[in-house]
């Protein structure tokens, strides 16, 4: 069973990443070529010249943004399998369809948009190379934090729904939640380092375009992943009640 939700995961993960690829060519790559004209306009003031690539912006733009986007979509959509195998059953009665939207929705939120306010996505010169090494450390650990704060709420809402109701419940599950993830968010660096002059249109799509992907891909692997659960419970209930019919 599990391994059947695994491939099933890593197949709406696939899918999903050619979703993705579009709007990150379409949307994300114009931002990401707007830091990198920034980042040769300081190399030509400072009198340095423009640093080649190792490899062309052509072959990054397409073939090296889709593959990497799709380990990552093959990646996520495994664990996301794992995660439904988990809970399926568990948050109400919900069907698979319905279970995989909201396991998408909230694994968006614990995983990608809550850590995305304290530490944004930033494009090529709009941070120092030399804290590469802490900005990547607190992103991690605060999608760390995040993920066992969700954890943690989830165990805590199932006994506030059989004291409170579900809906009071969910309410007080989630509040802890923000309320807990705020003050780590508070007490996590502060990191602040995007140049004066740095263009303000650019930062903004660039973080829009990056919030974007990730929505992107959330939210057909949500889709396409209950859609492939939901046809195959329909078809094994099928089966086991022709079966109970011709006994």
């Amino acid at each position: 069973m599990v391994r059947t939700l695994l491939i099933r995961g890593m197949l709406a993960g696939a899918a999903a990443a050619v979703f993705a690829w579009v709007f990150a060519y379409l949307v994300g790559e114009p931002a990401l070529d707007g830091g990198i004209a920034y980042e040769d306009m300081l190399a030509a003031a400072s009198g340095e010249a423009a640093e080649e690539p190792m490899v062309s912006r052509t072959v990054q733009s397409t073939i090296g943004l889709g593959v990497g986007i799709l380990i990552y979509g093959l990646a996520i959509g495994g664990i996301f399998a794992l995660v439904y195998a988990a809970v399926y059953g568990r948050i109400g009665r919900l069907t698979p369809r319905a279970t995989s939207a909201v396991l998408a929705l909230v694994g968006f939120l614990v995983v990608i948009l809550v850590p995305f306010l304290k530490y944004p996505a930033n494009p090529p010169a709009s941070s120092a190379d030399d804290t590469i090494g802490l900005r990547t450390g607190t992103y991690v650990l605060m999608v760390a934090f995040s993920v066992v704060v969700a954890v943690a709420a989830a165990a805590i809402g199932r006994r506030l729904v059989a004291r409170f109701g579900s809906w009071n419940g969910v309410l007080l599950a989630g509040l802890g939640y923000v309320v807990v993830i705020s003050v780590i968010g508070a007490l996590l660096p502060t990191i602040a380092e995007t140049p004066a002059d740095f263009p303000a249109v650019v930062l903004y799509d660039f973080r829009l375009a990056s919030l974007g992907i990730h929505l992107v891909l959330w939210m057909v692997i949500g889709l396409l992943f209950g859609a492939l659960v939901d046809g195959s419970v329909r078809r094994a209930g099928a089966v086991a009640r022709e079966r109970a019919t011709s006994v």
